[in-house]
């Protein structure tokens, strides 16, 4: 298990979040975190900004629900993770964004963050009891079941599954 899963488990543990659907915002909330929706560009999906012991989560308002709760679920997984990047301002700020660079998972803090946002989302454990409990005749029909168990997009679910070893190729 990788820091990002463990961090992930951790906030699970510490919140006492046994079932899901995971609220990522109320999570937040917890965390001392203020979500704010804001009008972003098309390819940024969201921003975590730390000053003096204040964070704030900014999530792009125009995209789909599903997409701002794993938005900030992935920024909640920069705030237990990462330092942040310094942005220069004219003060003196740390920055996290998430945009289509973080989607490619070619960075390795946006990589920790998307498996973090994965594994709070749709905890392994979780997964696996609601896949054993589900009757499916196909593998579609199972993405699109846990799917909408879990909250998440199905090509967000087809993913966890393949990573978790379930299904052995996308269902889309």
């Amino acid at each position: 298990m990788v820091k990002a899963d463990i961090a992930a488990r951790t906030l699970l543990e510490e919140m006492q979040i046994l079932t899901p659907p995971v609220d990522p915002f109320a999570l937040a909330e917890r965390l001392g975190a203020v979500v704010v929706p804001q009008c972003l560009d098309g390819d940024v999906s969201g921003m975590l900004l730390r000053r003096d012991g204040n964070c704030v989560i900014g999530v792009n308002q125009d995209h789909s629900p599903l997409r701002r709760r794993f938005t900030v679920a992935h920024e909640l997984g920069h705030l237990r993770l990462h330092e942040g990047r310094p942005l220069i301002l004219d003060t003196d700020v740390r920055v996290n964004y998430r945009n289509t660079v973080s989607g490619m998972a070619t960075d390795r803090e946006e990589i920790d963050a998307n498996r973090f946002a994965a594994a709070l989302l749709a905890p392994e454990p979780m997964v696996r009891q609601a896949a054993q409990q589900v009757t499916f005749p196909t593998v579609e029909d199972l993405v699109k079941v846990l799917a909408g168990q879990f909250q998440l997009s199905e090509t967000a679910m087809t993913y966890r599954l393949m990573n978790l070893g379930i299904i052995s190729g996308p269902a889309f």
